[in-house]
């Protein structure tokens, strides 16, 4: 398992990242999460549809917050064949009430926080907080990494446009 120190940042200050770093082009892992009722749901199970990956370190944070709202917004706009998904180490129970009082139903929010499978497997797990780095990954209906946006100081919100302009190209 990797280590990338200062990776990314937070308010300036460098945190490691573990996992392993994929790449676009390879096949996206297929790891294991919880939904919000606590049932299992695996990355595969998406197959036949286009979907954003979205790595946020916690929905109860003010540019997390931001960030899942607009991409729920985006959502309505996208079509079904395009699915959008919410991924942080939060409690699936924190979850539920974060999107029931954001009013968040177009985007599907997992969790990460029993086995940090998801962090590990995309190196966007941050060492020293156990918090998942801000990332978006783009994987097409085969299951395969399109494009990828880590960004660097986690305080700040991704470039939605990019993400937006590489999913048009699906």
């Amino acid at each position: 398992m990797g280590e990338r120190k200062g990776a990314v940042t937070m308010k300036g200050n460098p945190l490691t990242l573990i996992g392993n770093e994929v790449k676009v082009g390879a096949a996206a892992p297929d790891v294991t999460l919880l939904d919000n009722g606590l049932s299992p749901v695996t990355l595969s199970s998406f197959r036949g549809k286009n979907c954003v990956l979205v790595s946020v370190p916690s929905l109860d944070t003010p540019v997390c917050d931001m960030e899942s709202r607009r991409f729920n917004e985006e959502a309505s706009r996208l079509g079904t064949d395009v699915g959008i998904l919410i991924i942080s180490m939060d409690l699936p129970f924190a979850q539920k009430r974060w999107c029931g009082a954001a009013g968040v139903t177009k985007v599907q929010t997992l969790s990460d926080h029993r086995e940090a499978s998801f962090g590990n497997a995309f190196g966007v797990l941050i060492k020293e907080l156990r918090l998942l780095a801000r990332a978006i990954f783009l994987v097409d209906k085969k299951g395969t990494i399109q494009y990828i946006q880590l960004v660097k100081e986690v305080a700040q919100e991704p470039n939605y446009q990019e993400v937006l302009d590489a999913l048009k190209k699906l």
